[in-house]
């Protein structure tokens, strides 16, 4: 991939661009001050920043498949980070895995999806790494939901993809393991980040390249090893990606090609959005990244050199480009959650079946005292009496004497209580009854409609049912609530 970089050929890109977006903010000592230095995690840390490692919080979009799981969590100092949790027998050695760590920590870039730390307690292996927000390039490029991506942000992508490569070659990390369209991430503003999990040198994290022979460096096939070359290779398959759409393979595109057919490779989306020259261009830069002989393809310098010239519409911000608010919901500070916000999210139904025994009745008393003024008649005392053993039942966990009996308070129907409502939820989610969980927790609602624990119960339920986002919805509506409350 070219001769070891000097110190000034590796701030030639940083330089040579105009005042705009592409513009990288690295200090001159190549360090991000943003950023923590790295270091060494706990496991109860990175359990609790997860919530257990819960599979409510993996991450797909990091390109990682099981055994290797990455887990999005949140740090009170570090803020949202990303947790890539490895196979026991990945990292059989503690101390390669360390030193690996440090190594590629080291490296700090705003066109990389930086290191910030690891753990290594007993068979646990992990990597930190800042979160991306907003998804992958293959989310946005072959999954798109709202808008293809824009010619502009595909030439950017390509940019900050090989100035990332560049970064990494000169700080002599030249290789990356599986460069794909999933290893292209999206910070908060939109703008692209190469993932740091594939700088790590591979031990037994699967193989280097995916299964699929068709986008394989053809001296990878031969030879079992990753060279600086081979990430060029991968990177003109990306580019490939980049301007079709579709993950194609690299001998077709080639055929088309080799057959003045490139239009064919283009994306139909994009049709009236580039000139044939730029067209042109990327597709000759992408032949020379695929050539068959390694010694002919272009080293990482070169391909930032190429880009460069080829950026459109360079000063507007990638989150415009790219069709995303500025700043990303999921990058803001969690809310501030109560005892019960926490039992909810993390599903803790006993701890908020403590917490509801606790409280007793007191947020009924409103509607008690309204009742105290009605006519004691024997229907009146037998559907109390329903409700006391219902207390009793809940309270020794007979969550199936306690549906019966709180059943008959409520079908008694002199009285009503939004505390009956939200422990007969309770006490069907213990059941595992949630669809009659969730309409308790509205029946609550409907009595006190801002009462935060029928927020939270209903939050609860929700999540029971795999509804996750109507479910943190639910939860910030209690936990505004209760704030509410507490300042009053």
């Amino acid at each position: 991939m070219g001769a070891r970089c000097s110190k000034f050929s590796f701030c030639w890109w940083h330089s040579h661009l105009k005042p705009s977006v592409l513009e990288s903010s690295e200090p001159e000592n190549g360090e991000k001050n943003s950023l923590p230095s790295f270091r060494e995690f706990s496991w109860e840390e990175l359990k609790a920043a997860t919530n257990g490692f819960s599979s409510d919080n993996i991450v797909s979009e990091h390109g990682e498949k099981a055994p290797n799981v990455v887990y999005k969590g949140f740090l009170e100092n570090e803020g949202w980070i990303a947790v890539k949790r490895f196979n026991k027998s990945a990292w059989p050695d503690s101390r390669q895995f360390i030193d690996e760590a440090k190594a590629v920590g080291n490296l700090r870039s705003e066109r990389l999806a930086n290191l910030i730390g690891c753990c290594f307690e007993g068979e646990e292996r992990l990597l930190v790494a800042e979160f991306m927000p907003n998804e992958t390039l293959a989310k946005h490029l072959f999954h798109w939901e709202n808008q293809p991506m824009k010619w502009a942000m595909r030439l950017r992508v390509a940019l900050y993809l090989a100035q990332a490569l560049d970064y990494c070659s000169c700080r002599g990390r030249a290789l990356y393991h599986d460069l794909n369209a999933y290893r292209v991430l999206f910070d908060k503003d939109g703008n692209p980040r190469l993932s740091c999990f594939g700088l790590m040198k591979n031990s037994r994290d699967g193989k280097s390249y995916s299964t699929n022979l068709a986008f394989t460096p053809p001296e990878y096939l031969r030879t079992g090893r990753v060279t600086p070359e081979s990430v060029v290779y991968s990177f003109g398959t990306m580019l490939l990606d980049l301007l079709s759409g579709k993950h194609i393979p690299p001998s077709h595109a080639l055929d088309l090609i080799r057959g003045k057919n490139f239009l064919m490779l283009m994306d139909s989306c994009l049709e009236g959005h580039f000139s044939n020259d730029d067209g042109t261009d990327l597709v000759r830069l992408a032949t020379r990244c695929l050539q068959y002989e390694a010694r002919e393809r272009p080293n990482a310098k070169s391909l930032v050199t190429s880009l460069m010239s080829l950026q459109k519409e360079t000063e507007v911000p990638s989150y415009v480009l790219l069709g995303i608010p500025q700043g990303n919901a999921n990058s803001n500070q969690p809310l501030l959650l109560t005892p019960m916000g926490e039992a909810c999210l993390r599903m803790d139904l006993t701890a908020i079946h403590e917490l509801l025994d606790k409280a007793g009745y007191k947020d009924d008393e409103g509607i008690a005292n309204e009742l105290s003024f009605q006519l004691w008649t024997n229907q009146m005392q037998e559907t109390l009496n329903s409700k006391k053993q219902g207390d009793a039942a809940f309270r020794a966990k007979d969550f199936t004497t306690a549906i019966d009996c709180y059943t008959q308070f409520i079908d008694g129907g002199t009285m009503v209580s939004p505390t009956v409502y939200a422990r007969r939820c309770l006490s069907y989610l213990m059941s595992e009854m949630p669809n009659q969980a969730l309409g308790d927790a509205m029946q609550a609602l409907v009595v006190s409609p801002e009462w935060p624990t029928a927020f939270y119960l209903q939050a609860a339920s929700l999540f029971t049912l795999g509804m996750e986002n109507d479910a943190q919805e639910s939860l910030k509506e209690a936990t505004n609530l209760e704030a509410k409350r507490n300042k009053a």
